[in-house]
């Protein structure tokens, strides 16, 4: 069985001194679980400090977004080779919130996918469906649109090396998260989209749920045949919550 991959995703949260005392219980209570890999997505202004306190742990470095140059006059963004500067392993690219909120195509979210392979990140690559897409039954549709831009400018092979989150939007920060029963048939989907008849690939392709986990809900989610792991966002702002998902994530 595949180990478990917790990703935190701290949004636009967090502070020097609450990110220092967060960080260091993660990475005590990390060193018991020796079955389950984990990373945190930090703000950019706090880059240093995470590297800087989890240099040599167990935790990995991740970004929230990057853009899909490597350099120029682009006022306020930050490069993928800037973050590998600093030590991130991942960066999320294509979140919910920035498609909908910055418009965000499936084009452009695929140029930063790109951008960030060829800078030695391994890219989080974030589907999913709104509330109107799911009733409208167009949930698969819409993730096979997310998925074939992606596949069309790097290559169906470029999502071996790549992470998939699944994150429905009707379930994020609303409380709300899809049933497991629910998840698992989208996970499913997007496995076979993904990696078709070859099934050494399928069996390596991480594909994470990104719709409000939380400690009681992760176990039975985690359970799911192709649910590889969370993208957590609230409940990786608190210690003892994002530990107890990790632990849910154990073998």
């Amino acid at each position: 069985m595949q180990r478990k991959f917790i990703v935190g995703n701290w949004k636009m949260n967090g502070a020097l001194s609450s990110n220092e005392s967060l960080l260091k219980e993660v990475v005590g209570g990390l060193a018991q679980m020796s079955t389950v890999d984990c990373a945190v997505c930090v703000p950019f202004p706090y880059l240093a400090q995470a590297q800087a306190l989890l240099r040599g742990t167990s935790v990995g470095v991740g970004a929230q977004d990057v853009h899909q140059t490597n350099k120029g006059a682009y006022t306020g963004e930050v490069s993928a080779s800037m973050l590998h500067d600093f030590g991130c392993t991942h960066v999320i690219v294509g979140h919910s919130e920035r498609r909908n909120l910055y418009g965000e195509s499936s084009q452009l979210v695929a140029e930063k996918f790109l951008a960030a392979q060829q800078s030695g990140l391994t890219p989080i690559l974030c589907v999913g469906e709104t509330l109107e897409q799911r009733e409208a039954g167009t949930t698969e549709a819409v993730i096979a649109e997310q998925l074939a831009a992606v596949i069309k400018l790097c290559g169906p092979e470029s999502l071996r090396t790549a992470v998939i989150a699944y994150e429905p939007v009707w379930a994020i920060g609303t409380g709300k998260t899809a049933s497991p029963e629910q998840a698992q048939n989208v996970h499913s989907f997007i496995r076979k989209s993904v990696a078709g008849s070859d099934q050494e690939f399928g069996r390596a392709l991480r594909i994470l749920y990104g719709g409000s986990v939380n400690a009681s809900n992760a176990a039975e989610l985690f359970a799911m045949p192709d649910i590889n792991g969370g993208l957590i966002g609230g409940a990786s702002l608190v210690a003892k919550d994002f530990l107890a998902i990790c632990g849910a994530g154990q073998k």
